[in-house]
């Protein structure tokens, strides 16, 4: 029998294994999706929305014991958990609170006595998703999706299994249809079989997946070919630019804790520090002060700020883009090596020097390091900014929000930030463009993204004449 193991990232130990599903176990959770989808459809709008009340309400009941099993299963501070696990609960209460606004029937006046525009559930979603936010990425994508009338399989990372299962269970607790919202627990090997296998299956209505380029290529071209609709949420490699009249110390202390936060293992956290060439040497300065001054530590500990990285091979991946940078010419400031002892630590990162052809310029850095480049001026600023096939986000940095509007608004991206880390937000759309994806999570658009459009048009008596042609 197949078996799914998890690992403590900290020490290295081991935490659970879990049996994988056989292809029949897999078809029979979706059995039991696609059942319980027809039944939560049918039920009033209301009453689907008091399921995710409770449900937020079950998140913060359990926010300790969530947090733990995060923080044990990636290796992200408490703090950091507890703040994921209450942004889960947030978002329920916010679709519980808005999605029959979203969803309502919307009228049109046109020809016929009566025409408008309906918002219906499409089936069952599928979710294929990653290990650095195991509970928000999932219900950023489970609140809507199920508010919209649909059910949800989740295909999560191996690594976090047991945050898989957690939500499994806690979406029944909170009183949705049995087998309503299914966790697939998948060997490694069979996963790209699986998905496949799934996205093809008529009773997928929709596919959304967070995670590599290299899987959103796969899981895009398979909902391609099954003419599904897909959702992509994938790399980044933001631009934090700092102008020429930024408040240095507030700055550099933000990207510091921005870069670093989750072990610097988020899409949307500031990798590509584009300096204005007269304030790069004090910013530079500054920047290593605070990376230096974070601590570095054991996750459950209060006192941590930066843990370990999830995986053991991640931390090595990390280690050897750092190592290519330098030998390309990159200068290494602070860190840029593992750390001794047990589990994944890597030494927070400072890179300077850094120019096109270099790792740490052309890609995106899913570890501890933050990458300094010089600009010359707000025009090469937004050059350099540019210069990725990536297009997540960015944030801009200045004392006149106006010159940073402006500045931004040249800037490709899913998201502009003026003076502020970019961060998601049930109340804004989330999502990039390029090779960061399309579609949206959150907000009206990302329930929107998990529905039938449908058009409707009545006339209370039969035409007498034919349509026009299209």
């Amino acid at each position: 029998m197949s078996t799914v193991v998890t690992l403590n990232p900290t020490t290295g130990e081991q935490l659970a294994e879990y049996p994988a599903l056989t292809d029949a176990e897999v078809d029979a959770t979706l059995d039991r999706a696609a059942e319980a989808q027809g039944e939560w459809a049918a039920l009033p709008l209301a009453e689907r929305a008091a399921v995710l009340r409770r449900l937020a309400a079950v998140l913060r009941d359990e926010v300790e014991e969530l947090a733990r099993l995060v923080t044990r299963e990636m290796g992200k501070p408490l703090a950091e958990a507890r703040a994921e696990v209450e942004k889960c609960a947030t978002t329920c209460d916010y679709y519980a609170d808005n999605a029959g606004a979203f969803l309502a029937d919307e009228p049109v006046e046109t020809a016929a006595d009566r025409s408008w525009i309906s918002y219906e559930p499409v089936g069952v979603v599928l979710a294929v998703m990653p290990w650095n936010f195991p509970l928000w990425q999932v219900l950023r994508f489970a609140a809507p999706a199920l508010m919209a009338g649909n059910g949800a399989l989740l295909k999560h990372s191996p690594n976090t299994t047991g945050c898989a299962l957690a939500v499994q269970r806690l979406v029944t607790a909170a009183g949705a249809p049995e087998g309503l919202f299914g966790a697939l627990v998948v060997a490694e090997p069979d996963v790209p079989a699986v998905t496949r296998r799934l996205i093809g299956d008529p009773r997928i209505g929709a596919v959304t997946i967070t995670g590599s380029e290299r899987a959103g290529r796969a899981v895009g071209a398979a909902a391609g070919d099954a003419i599904k609709k897909s959702v992509l949420e994938l790399g980044g490699s933001d631009a934090f630019v700092v102008l020429d009249d930024a408040d240095l110390p507030r700055v550099a202390a933000l990207a510091a804790r921005g870069r670093l936060m989750n072990a610097g293992q988020s899409c949307i956290s500031p990798k590509r520090l584009v300096v204005d060439a007269s304030v790069a040497e004090e910013f530079t300065r500054l920047l290593v002060v605070e990376v230096e001054a974070l601590v570095v530590g054991d996750p459950q500990e209060p006192g941590t700020q930066v843990g370990p990285m999830a995986r053991a091979d991640l931390r090595d991946g990390v280690h050897a883009q750092v190592e290519a940078s330098v030998a390309a010419g990159a200068r290494l400031l602070t860190g840029g090596r593992p750390l001794d002892g047990a589990g994944n630590f890597y030494a927070p990162t400072v890179l300077t020097d850094v120019a096109p052809g270099q790792v740490a310029y052309d890609e995106e850095i899913f570890g501890p390091v933050a990458t300094v480049i010089v600009a010359d001026g707000d025009d090469d600023a937004v050059r350099i900014a540019n210069d990725t096939r990536f297009g997540l986000g960015a944030s801009v940095w200045t004392a006149d929000a106006e010159r940073g509007i402006a500045v931004a608004r040249r800037i490709r991206s899913g998201a502009a930030f003026v003076n502020a880390l970019v961060a998601s937000d049930a109340r804004m759309p989330f999502g990039g463009t390029r090779s960061s994806g399309y579609g949206r999570e959150l907000a009206a658009a990302g329930i929107r993204e998990f529905v039938n459009v449908r058009t409707w048009w009545v006339l209370d008596e039969p035409a007498t004449t034919a349509p026009a042609a299209e």
